[in-house]
């Protein structure tokens, strides 16, 4: 039985005899012989005897998406861009177009029924199927993984925020309930109405946490869905629906609650799960992980116990009154991104976003609350002439 590559096999023409006439070719123009009228395309034939003399060098799964492209053109014809952004795996039409059509063509065994693989490879399999619903997809994210670079951004984001936490449980001597400090405010980190002028509050409010329950919580949630979620769609994708959250959990606070401060991650951390939850049920059907319907109920259980912990605390007699216990709003406003761009982000898995049109819709949706947020914290705290908490 012939063994198949592992993750990070070669994503091009590794080793085939084509390889020199398609790297010394222009970017848009066919190499001579397999376009002699060079119109730009490349008939199916000569794409499919290309692939049946050099197929056994590829990866069997990248072999399974390029024959589906080929099933999929009824015109007889194969744009050799489109060809040559498949191969390097750039996000593109051809890519959706050749997943859509191939995912009624695979002819191989599923992913999860092959044996004999290391424990990495297991891990990655494992990944594949906690994240996405096609089986084609899968199988090309198992070929084209390489672990360079690593999930870098959730990891980070994590220790620091754990590295604040415990610097500020030895500087104020606890680790429970440490917003209940009557230095906790004086952080130059966290968000506060009075200073809502200091633009980088908006943001590195996350590096404060309630306490060590509020940490807990939070860091368990974006490792265990975050880091699964950056190494599949990267660490851009991931990073700009953790940091939109972010964004729009402290916007969100300093319009719906305008007198409370806050703190925490959750902000980022709801966008992530939501996001996830919502592309698992969207595609049901399609997502094979194991035990999905418990794990999912699971989740939405400790995001409920996290939630109800926040609405508690901000309702709670304040140990440093008249300023209010943080807000909880930041977890809705972490939500709507989830469920809007998060989603999209995740189900356009190596597709381009500028080709999706709700992904536009979204966020303009995003950009005009982000301008109307920054108008409202301009001009309606002295028009409504709302009694403050004083300054820390």
């Amino acid at each position: 039985q012939k063994q198949r590559p592992g993750p990070g096999a070669s994503a091009g023409l590794a080793g085939c005899g084509a390889e020199p006439a398609f790297e010394q070719a222009a970017p848009h123009r066919v190499p001579w012989g397999f376009d002699p009228d060079n119109t730009g395309y490349i008939s199916t034939e000569k794409f499919r005897s290309l692939l049946q003399r050099h197929g056994s060098e590829l990866d069997p799964h990248k072999l399974e998406v390029l024959l589906a492209l080929a099933d999929s053109n009824s015109e007889g014809r194969i744009c050799y861009q489109d060809f040559v952004n498949l191969m390097s795996n750039k996000r593109s039409n051809s890519f959706r177009q050749a997943i859509l059509q191939g995912n009624r063509r695979l002819c191989s065994k599923a992913l999860l029924e092959e044996t004999g693989l290391s424990l990495s490879q297991r891990l990655i399999r494992h990944v594949a199927y906690e994240t996405l619903p096609r089986e084609i997809d899968r199988k090309w994210y198992y070929d084209s993984y390489t672990c360079c670079p690593p999930p870098w951004f959730m990891i980070t984001i994590t220790i620091v925020e754990v590295a604040f936490f415990l610097y500020n449980g030895v500087v104020l001597d606890r680790f429970v309930l440490q917003v209940s400090h009557p230095l906790y405010l004086k952080n130059a980190l966290l968000y506060h109405p009075q200073l809502r002028a200091q633009a980088w509050r908006y943001l590195t409010y996350i590096f404060m946490h309630a306490g060590i329950e509020h940490l807990g919580l939070n860091v368990v949630l974006q490792l265990l869905v975050g880091v699964p979620l950056e190494m599949v769609h990267g660490a851009a994708r991931i990073s700009f629906v953790y940091v939109a959250g972010v964004v729009a959990g402290s916007l969100a606070v300093s319009v719906a609650d305008m007198t409370a401060p806050v703190v925490g991650s959750s902000g980022g951390v709801y966008a992530l799960v939501s996001a996830h939850l919502a592309n698992i049920v969207m595609n049901w059907s399609g997502m094979k992980c194991q035990f999905k319907l418990l794990r999912m109920a699971v989740a939405l259980i400790c995001m409920s116990f996290e939630f109800g912990r926040a609405v508690w605390l901000r309702f709670h007699p304040s140990a440093y009154p008249p300023c209010p216990h943080p807000s909880f709003m930041a977890h809705l406003g972490g939500v709507m991104v989830g469920i809007t761009l998060g989603v999209i982000i995740l189900r356009n898995y190596e597709q381009r976003l500028q080709d999706q049109t709700l992904w536009w819709i979204f966020l303009s949706i995003y950009v005009i609350f982000v301008l109307f947020a920054i108008f409202w914290n301009i001009f309606a705290y002295s028009l409504l002439d709302l009694k403050l908490p004083p300054p820390p």
